[in-house]
């Protein structure tokens, strides 16, 4: 695996002049509009990338971005991969890897999902707190110790300090935020009304279909992490819930210009912060 990490690593060098991005950022379903706010200098298609998987979802532009964000440099991917695409966990998180040879210091993961939290309404934000992962670990199979430990510790899945930061900011912009547990799954086909019960009973405040592995492949090779979900719909036993892709997208294109100000904001203070 390690050998396939330097060689996409090199790739993406050599197309950007050694970039050195400080940041990245995972753009979920209908939020690639954030590059908006970002001065882009190189793109680069992911089925141009060796060893990258390729977008296939609407919504998901399937582009690896570099640029800038105030003063900080930026990768951005438009478009992100998921296991129901029929990529396995090691494969979707290939990315994440790359950041870090890439000198990235953190990430920050976007998702839609659907609220089982009876107090959240379509297009709210939410800041992962902590998440629950039913989706296969990424790291099950032989272990590369130059890559990362075996048992990798999840005391923290979401790093307090930008979170901390991230609630600073929306507080200053007057943007309200909803805090919660995030539950992946594997999709692709949305939950029934039994299943939107079992998660909230089990500790659950949002479901989605991705995300999660990222986290753990974040933790492995050492990289902190901010999560946000955008709520895209609401379910649960009692809630008639027919969801289908273009309602989600639509719900978080209302949102978007809010969490494009909070991340936004949340890259350029991220200054604030030693992660080394």
């Amino acid at each position: 695996m390690l050998e396939n990490i330097l060689t996409t690593t090199q790739f993406i060098n050599d197309r950007t002049g050694h970039f050195a991005p400080e940041v990245a950022i995972v753009l979920g379903s209908g939020l690639g509009g954030l590059v908006k706010v970002m001065e882009v200098e190189h793109r680069i298609p992911y089925a141009e990338i060796p060893y990258f998987p390729v977008s296939t979802v609407a919504g998901h532009e399937g582009m690896l971005l570099f640029g800038r964000i105030g003063n900080r440099k930026v990768v951005a991917m438009q478009g992100r991969f998921h296991y129901y695409e029929g990529y396995s966990s090691a494969e979707i998180t290939l990315p994440i890897r790359v950041f870090k040879y890439l000198g990235v210091e953190f990430i920050i993961l976007s998702n839609a999902s659907g609220g089982i939290n009876p107090d959240f309404h379509v297009s709210d934000i939410m800041f992962i707190d902590d998440h629950i992962n039913m989706l296969p670990n990424p790291l099950i199979g032989k272990n590369d110790d130059r890559i990362g430990p075996r048992f990798p510790e999840m005391a923290e899945p979401y790093d307090k300090r930008l979170l901390t930061l991230a609630d600073d900011i929306a507080a200053k912009l007057d943007i309200p935020v909803q805090h919660g547990v995030y539950i992946s799954n594997s999709g692709p086909t949305y939950e029934t009304p039994a299943e939107y019960h079992y998660y909230r009973v089990i500790g659950g405040d949002a479901v989605g279909m991705s995300t999660t592995p990222e986290v753990i492949i974040a933790h492995h090779c050492g990289l902190p992490v901010f999560g946000v979900s955008v709520i895209s719909d609401l379910g649960g036993k009692g809630l008639h819930c027919q969801v289908t892709h273009e309602e989600v997208i639509n719900a978080v294109g209302k949102a978007e210009p809010c969490l494009t100000a909070i991340i936004g904001e949340l890259i350029r203070r991220s200054v604030e912060i030693k992660f080394k």
